[in-house]
């Protein structure tokens, strides 16, 4: 049976196909699905890693290029896509938080994180990307992105990506993973505290490189800084870490009438 974090990661990785590149209906279609490792934090401010699947399928018609994705955006699909601008839902997973994690604090449950996203070519090289998300079970609160790539490429042979990323978190899903209540502080010994926002920022960066017609290689690797409220916690000086890594490789397989 696979475990609850391996089935989220796979789905939080999964791009759906978009209603866009439509280099005409009757045109071949051409898939390509990337599959491999990654290591990312077991939850927000977490110090510890968890090894997790990383899958992207894109597709294309004729000869248009693979849309180009982010690795840390969430999973989704365009409901409208035109001139550059496209928007569309967003669905996102946060790992568990034990209590042995933080010393004895609440259980931060799995969390499932609905809501949508939008993004803009603001140049044919650089995108503008914002989603907006609400925690429907565990933290249960609001969290958003924002972030701009770079992007580089030669066609489908290679690409390469590099931007900035600022997420922010209210006052809910900052108490979830950073907070102390009084009861809690009672308990554990650890001082109360009670932060009204989290937020990081960062940069991620990607490149993937065709080897053959239909083998290819993909790496990622991602950084965030936790600064703020949730930065001064107890939780984070003594259970957590500012520093938040992300890292994944991969192979990548094309087949498809259009290839």
């Amino acid at each position: 049976m696979v475990s609850k974090a391996v089935l989220a990661a796979a789905l939080t990785s999964v791009a759906l196909p978009a209603a866009a590149q439509e280099a005409g209906s009757d045109e071949p279609r051409t898939t390509r699905v990337i599959l491999g490792p990654q290591i990312v934090p077991r939850f927000p401010g977490s110090s510890g890693q968890a090894v997790r699947p990383y899958i992207d399928v894109s597709r294309a018609r004729g000869d248009a290029d693979f849309r180009f994705e982010a690795p840390d955006e969430s999973t989704g699909f365009s409901v409208y896509d035109r001139d550059g601008f496209a928007f569309g839902p967003a669905l996102n997973f946060e790992g568990k938080r034990r209590r042995r994690d933080a010393g004895g604090l609440d259980e931060v449950g799995f969390s499932v994180e609905l809501g949508a996203s939008a993004q803009l070519a603001l140049t044919p090289a650089i995108r503008a990307r914002v989603e907006a998300r609400k925690g429907v079970t565990g933290h249960k609160g609001f969290v958003g992105m924002a972030g701009l790539d770079y992007v580089a490429r030669d066609g489908n042979r290679w690409l390469w990506s590099i931007g900035p990323r600022v997420t922010l978190g209210d006052a809910k899903y900052a108490r979830a993973y950073f907070g102390v209540t009084p009861r809690e502080a009672l308990t554990t010994g650890i001082a109360s505290y009670r932060p009204e926002s989290m937020v990081m920022v960062g940069a991620t960066g990607s490149a993937i490189r065709q080897l053959t017609r239909r083998w290819g290689a993909f790496g990622y690797a991602k950084y965030d800084r936790i600064v703020g409220d949730a930065a001064d916690s107890p939780v984070t000086r003594l259970f957590g870490d500012r520093n938040q890594w992300s890292a994944g490789t991969g192979v990548s397989y094309t087949f498809g009438r259009g290839l």
